[in-house]
């Protein structure tokens, strides 16, 4: 579990959540679920918000002004929707060195429905929220409601299980268990999540032109 906690921080909130392929929606199954709502919550809250350029900061600022108050716009509306607020919260951090940041206190919500704006909508931003499922059946069909395709993981240590789900999942990018992507491996999304394809062949055929010749046979 301590493997999983701390492979979530690194695929939720790298760049401070601001990256297209940021895990933020959480599915986990209700025999663990509480305790790994434990976990993230203990994790959430041992994250080191600060200096961008110390090398112990965990979350820096958001880009822009701008960004900072859409991302806190979500939490506001998460809480209006009645989540549980586990950790954070669209209040100001109470460390007066930040105030002339665009800071975001890392939040997690738990017991979140997939059909609420925190789950369906891009926060690009530190808010994590927990989904919970019965079975993998479920997982699923909770994982592929949503209009974006672009990166997803599955975790568990039952490899070929955890093969069969991420097979069924409607991403360009799929990690079990953490492990990276192969810098040969192409990149991009399903659905709304862009088109085409970076890196390996498929993204060196984006830039071929190709010809047909057909050849007949004299009689």
């Amino acid at each position: 579990m301590d493997a999983v906690v701390a492979g979530i921080k690194n695929s939720s909130l790298l760049n401070n959540g601001q990256a297209c392929i940021a895990h933020t929606r959480i599915l986990v199954h209700r025999s663990i679920y509480n305790t790994v709502v434990e976990g993230l919550a203990d994790l959430v809250r041992r994250l080191n918000v600060g200096n961008p350029t110390d090398p112990g900061t965990d979350i820096g600022p958001l880009v822009r002004k701008s960004q900072q108050d859409r991302v806190l716009g979500y939490i506001r509306t998460g809480i209006e929707e009645g989540v549980r607020l586990i950790a954070g919260g669209p209040e100001p951090l109470e460390d007066p060195s930040l105030a002339a940041g665009f800071y975001v206190q890392p939040t997690l919500f738990a017991d979140v429905r997939n059909d609420m704006t925190i789950a369906q909508e891009e926060i690009f931003g530190p808010v994590l929220a927990v989904i919970p499922f019965d079975t993998d059946t479920e997982a699923v069909e909770i994982a592929n409601d949503s209009e974006y395709g672009l990166s997803g993981g599955v975790w568990s240590t039952d490899p070929a299980r955890a093969l069969h789900v991420a097979r069924q999942i409607r991403t360009g990018l799929i990690h079990i268990n953490g492990a990276p992507r192969h810098g040969d491996a192409p990149f991009g999304g399903f659905k709304n999540s862009g088109m085409g394809r970076e890196y390996g062949p498929a993204g060196l055929a984006a830039f071929t032109e190709t010809k047909s010749i057909a050849i007949g046979h004299r009689h």
